[in-house]
């Protein structure tokens, strides 16, 4: 596997596989038993692996940083089950924000909040 390469396609089908496991036995697979926990038990893992990227990216080495990366992609698409978000949803958002700035988006952001 080494010497595959490989793209954002990844994360789409570790979506797919992470909802296949919806109403699976939580006994044998850890996906269907997080799911079976709820949102916010996921939310609150989902928390936990973002912490653990911080402190990789502060106090460790590369590939630990990657190793809790991917942790963390993983927690959070099973977050997006959880929730019924799509991948599309979120590259959706992101395709939205293309080409803006960083700071012209987040002040579009805070206005539109103040708005509501």
């Amino acid at each position: 596997m080494s010497g595959e390469r490989h793209d954002g396609r990844i994360l789409e089908k570790l979506f797919e596989v992470i909802e296949s496991r919806r109403g699976g036995d939580p006994a044998s697979s850890y996906t269907a038993r997080l799911l079976s926990k709820g949102r916010v038990k996921i939310a609150k893992k989902t928390g936990e692996e973002a912490v653990e990227v911080v402190i990789a990216a502060l106090a460790e080495g590369r590939e630990q940083l990657a190793a809790e990366s991917a942790d963390l992609l993983y927690h959070l698409m099973v977050l997006w089950v959880a929730c019924g978000i799509k991948p599309r949803d979120v590259w959706t958002q992101l395709a939205k924000r293309e080409g803006v700035s960083g700071l012209v988006e987040k002040a579009m952001r805070a206005n539109a909040s103040q708005e509501k």
